[in-house]
């Protein structure tokens, strides 16, 4: 459940980019949005280049350091901190059999990289949605992020359910319950940050499946990690979910990714291996870095 929710709220949010003047936005926002989700379509199935980067984890189960790598096959990464400090040795040897088993089973790393697969399919599907899912309206004052370096000036946008819309699937049901505000790149129309809420509860399969209780919160930034490759860098999630009538599920995490590179292209197993010869940080900063 949790994955899927983090599919449905932020892979369709990137849709809802819109095109705009640079700081002189102007026009009817549905052809903006309509203009928009085609190009967020290039975002999602971008493939021309491939990037290393960090990705710092928090959420119930503790604080993580992964060492991340796209790969041809799909992405891997490797376990290099925890809690804010180095790995143990036993630790390190736990992380190290993993992914020894993915060199030994292509089928287990297939398997690995399902969600990933599947994921994509259901983003292009909601991207296409989106247009007509949505009512969106400019900003007054068009207030920016303040993001560091030279940049265009952004978009801003209000976003919230269109009454007429109807879903036509059980995940687009996930799309009813959210509103909140979107800021935008005005020259590469890419969405730059996303804060929303949930402001409504919302149920799959009558509630049967699953429910969204109202309050939660998804916070979202995107940055150009090189050549118009744009990758999420903050991503906040605090949901509270009840799952098939049974449990309560209390999804609260915080993950940010920095320092990318460009990587060559590689098969996954080379990408293992790169991964286990670089030598593990001896010094973990409080934030991760």
């Amino acid at each position: 459940m949790h994955t899927l929710l983090f599919l449905l709220a932020s892979i369709s949010i990137l849709s809802m980019q819109l095109c705009a003047q640079q700081g002189n936005p102007s026009g009817d926002p549905k052809s903006w949005a309509e203009d928009a989700a085609h190009n967020e379509l290039k975002v999602i199935q971008f493939d021309r280049f491939y990037l290393r980067y960090r990705a710092h984890i928090a959420n119930a189960r503790g604080v993580q350091l992964r060492d991340v790598l796209e790969t041809r096959d799909g992405t891997v990464a490797r376990l290099i901190a925890r809690d804010d400090r180095p790995l143990t040795a036993e630790e390190d040897a736990a992380e190290r059999s993993r992914l020894q088993a993915m060199l030994d089973s292509p089928a287990a790393f297939a398997k690995h990289v399902k969600g990933d697969v599947t994921g994509k399919k259901l983003a292009v599907d909601m991207v296409k949605m989106m247009p007509d899912a949505m009512i969106y309206t400019y900003v007054p004052g068009q207030p920016q992020t303040g993001r560091p370096g030279p940049h265009a000036p952004e978009v801003v946008l209000d976003f919230a359910p269109n009454p007429r819309w109807s879903p036509p699937n059980l995940y687009a049901e996930a799309l009813t319950g959210f509103k909140g505000r979107i800021w935008i790149d005005s020259e590469s129309r890419i969405l730059v940050r996303l804060d929303g809420t949930i402001f409504q509860g919302v149920n799959f399969g009558f509630g049967m499946i699953g429910h969204i209780y109202p309050g939660g919160r998804l916070m979202l930034e995107q940055t150009n990690a090189g050549q118009q490759h744009w990758i999420f860098s903050h991503f906040v999630e605090h949901l509270t979910v009840r799952a098939l009538m049974v449990k309560t599920l209390h999804e609260n995490s915080e993950i940010t990714s920095s320092e990318f590179q460009m990587v060559p292209a590689m098969s996954y197993q080379e990408a293992i291996h790169t991964l286990l010869e670089t030598p593990l940080p001896t010094h973990i900063a409080a934030s991760g870095h």
